[in-house]
């Protein structure tokens, strides 16, 4: 647990260093370091560190120490220089297989690269070649790190593959690179990025370039065979062992609801504690002004049956305000459900911190391995989509979970992320994961076997920021500040969009909504980005009166992006990516929006083309339930037509006419009938929006072409359109 931050190619380099590592003080208090390309400074605080005035400041290294593995101040320094974020569990032993006298986990890392680099005998090694290096070496680490390695004329980045240690840089002025985002952007940096876990960075000083190598993820085949007792048999080893290489030589602490997955880790660490030298608590927060919050009653419930020590922080509803103002800025986000959990961390670590604790265990991961979501339930792969919940969640979870834990000087460990534990979790076949009825299935009969009580074996997912009433408490300040929404009222704490997205336009109602979401959630949408397909049956892109999105756009003031496509079957992919490098060199966005609903085939390629060019991807409709889907638009004022229809049950008059809800109502009576999908996810019908709540003026149809091709197939071509003033 430790701040690491550096400054490259800028004559203010030194100063930023300092001022970042004030940023982030709370990540380590026991020592400072600071390093150029000819002097190393080491001391107890800022205030005691001197420098020599005649050295070259323009590059710097910087670092803040929570020593948990021997006192090493950093920056260290050998052929290279070495600043790292980091706990790895095996180090002793890689030490001792590579023959290296190491005094802790990062000595040993800067130790371990630098044999492998020089015993080769090859004293101009690539950037590419060391970073394959560095890439082989982490293939053998276990646990979880951040760090910077600078060798010569070369800085390179790399975090742990899931992402869990935090690390952000930017190539603006220079290059510049720090634990947190708010230490670039408080330095006056622009153009802040989150590198992605599997991606190995290279910048180049005198070029003033970066060069990336994209590392291994994981796989989910080939699937494991044998009975569901056999894969929970294996997968309980591996959890075992995940929590105890965890487990520190001080008392810790275990961020605790009373549900599965955090009752799981306790009773373990219980079990182990027979042994000498384990002891911990666990710690609880829920609002203290309505009827009493789940998490505290089950909490509670377990500590009493499990004979555990627990710790509950009740905050009232003043109180929460409070917190909120230093919560949001802290996870520089105004998400409702990110900031609510964010807050349930915030005020069980601060009752953790009141008690010397330095290292708190959190339950996180299991949900996204273990199929855990109600959206799970809706899943058309159940795998693929754990997948893909594990590849995002450093974009989600633990970011927000990391500047939380350390702002409180807390270490936070998270056994279900253990990289052997995921690797094993996400090829346990479907059906061991998730049926009709129950989700985590596997899981649960874990719990059954080491003995969690059946109530909580059993228990059902409730978010943390519900099991807490910490949403409720949100909604109860909202409405009292007069505020319209909860995102809104959360504005007040951190004004400055969440990120900024260029949206995959279709003209649909989905792209609309997912739009729309994004905005309410404090994102900036920047541009818009329209596929036009020459081929009338694209595999990814809709196309009826594609042509009208610059309508729509200019009706939400909103720049487009419009790319031209033959439609060819993956070629098309080529197209998609070139318009989404204009948005982000144009309109510097950041990610991209989707308004997917349940198509592996359409995310998973704009995931893997956003991937390649350091974007995020955000699909904030993925799973919903479609009739929710469709009566949400009307409710909230969206305005819209089916320009094409082709399913049984279906026929022309369905075109060209504004969808109410008692259209949903036939659709949903078509869907329990004959299986339609009341959303047209299944190619039933397309859509294009005349209005919505981000519109300043509306589109109003004068003519339109209706062209019947059969009974149940039908289009329409709008031939003209206008936009009017909005009543």
């Amino acid at each position: 647990m430790c701040s690491i931050t550096g400054f490259f190619n800028n004559d203010n380099a030194m100063e930023h260093t300092l001022q970042a590592l004030e940023i982030t003080k709370n990540r380590g208090l026991d020592g400072i370091g600071i390093s150029t390309e000819n002097g190393i400074y080491l001391a107890e605080n800022v205030t005691s560190l001197e420098f020599d005035p005649e050295i070259s400041k323009r590059n710097t290294l910087g670092h803040r120490l929570h020593s948990m593995v021997n006192f090493v101040l950093q920056p260290i320094v050998y052929s290279g220089k070495i600043v790292a974020n980091c706990e790895i569990y095996n180090w002793k032993e890689l030490a001792e297989k590579y023959d290296l006298e190491a005094e802790n986990d990062t000595d040993l890392l800067i130790k371990l690269i630098e044999k492998q680099v020089f015993d080769a005998g090859n004293n101009s090694i690539s950037p590419a070649d060391i970073m394959q290096v560095i890439d082989q070496i982490l293939r053998e680490v276990i646990g979880v790190y951040a760090f910077a390695y600078w060798l010569d004329d070369t800085v390179y980045l790399a975090r742990d593959i899931i992402g869990i240690k935090p690390l952000w840089y930017t190539n603006s002025e220079g290059f510049a690179f720090a634990s947190e985002k708010k230490a670039l952007a408080k330095t006056g940096f622009a153009d802040i990025k989150e590198l992605n876990p599997r991606e190995i960075l290279a910048y180049n000083i005198g070029k003033d370039c970066r060069e990336k190598y994209n590392r291994e993820f994981f796989f989910i085949t080939p699937q494991h065979e044998g009975s569901i007792a056999e894969l929970e048999k294996h997968m309980k080893e591996l959890l075992e062992n995940a929590v105890s290489i965890r487990i520190p030589e001080e008392k810790f602490g275990i961020l605790f609801s009373g549900g599965l997955d955090s009752t799981i880790i306790a009773h373990m660490c219980k079990l182990m504690g027979k042994k000498p030298g384990i002891d911990f608590t666990c710690y609880t927060a829920g609002l203290s002004e309505v009827q009493l919050p789940p998490d505290v009653e089950y909490s509670r419930m377990m500590a009493d049956e499990l004979g555990l020590d627990l710790k509950i922080k009740k905050i009232t509803l003043d109180e929460v305000e409070k917190y909120l103002k230093a919560v949001v800025p802290l996870v520089e986000d105004t998400n409702v459900p990110k900031v609510g959990v964010a807050l349930t961390m915030y005020a069980a670590c601060i009752a953790a911190r009141e008690d010397g604790i330095r290292v708190m265990f959190s339950g996180s991961g299991a949900d996204e391995l273990l199929a855990g979501y109600d959206r799970h339930k809706r899943s058309t792969d159940i795998n693929r989509d754990c997948y893909a919940d594990i590849l995002k969640i450093y974009e989600k979870n633990t970011y927000r979970d990391d500047v939380v834990a350390m702002n409180n000087n807390i270490e936070l460990r998270v056994p279900y992320l253990d990289k052997r534990f995921v690797d094993y979790c996400l090829k346990i076949p479907a059906q061991y994961k998730i049926s009709e009825e129950q989700n985590k299935l596997i899981l649960r009969l874990l719990a059954d076997e080491i003995g969690v009580p059946a109530q909580v074996s059993q228990r059902r997912k409730q978010a943390a920021q519900y099991g807490s009433r910490f949403d409720k408490a949100i909604g109860k300040l909202t409405k009292k500040a007069g505020f319209r929404t909860k995102t809104d009222y959360l504005k007040q704490f951190y004004s400055q969009p969440n990120l900024k997205l260029g949206v995959l336009f279709s003209s649909g109602k989905d792209s609309n909504y997912a739009m729309h979401i994004m905005q309410e959630q404090n994102y900036s949408v920047e541009c818009l980005i329209t596929i036009k397909s020459k081929n009338p049956d694209s595999y990814m892109f809709h196309t009826p009166n594609i042509g009208l999105a610059q309508m729509q756009a200019e009706a939400m003031g909103i720049p487009l992006i419009e790319e031209m496509t033959l439609g060819e079957k993956e070629k098309e992919l080529g197209d998609m990516k070139n318009a989404i490098l204009r948005a982000r060199d144009e309109f510097g966005i950041e990610g991209v929006v989707t308004g997917a609903l349940y198509s592996n085939y359409q995310r998973e390629r704009i995931e893997r083309i956003c991937d390649e060019i350091g974007l995020k991807v955000f699909s904030p409709l993925w799973h919903i339930d479609q009739e929710k889907e469709m009566r949400q638009l009307l409710s909230i004022g969206f305005e819209f037509i089916f320009s094409s229809i082709a399913a049984y049950g279906l026929n022309k008059s369905w075109v060209g006419r504004r969808i109410e809800e008692k259209d949903i109502e036939k659709l949903v009576k078509l869907n329990e009938k004959i299986g339609l999908n009341v959303a047209g996810e299944g190619g039933e019908f397309e859509s294009f929006v005349l209005d919505g709540p981000m519109y300043h003026k509306r589109i109003e149809i004068r003519e339109m072409e209706v062209i019947e091709l059969d009974e149940y197939t039908a289009n329409v071509v709008i031939t003209n359109a206008v936009l009017v003033d909005k009543e």
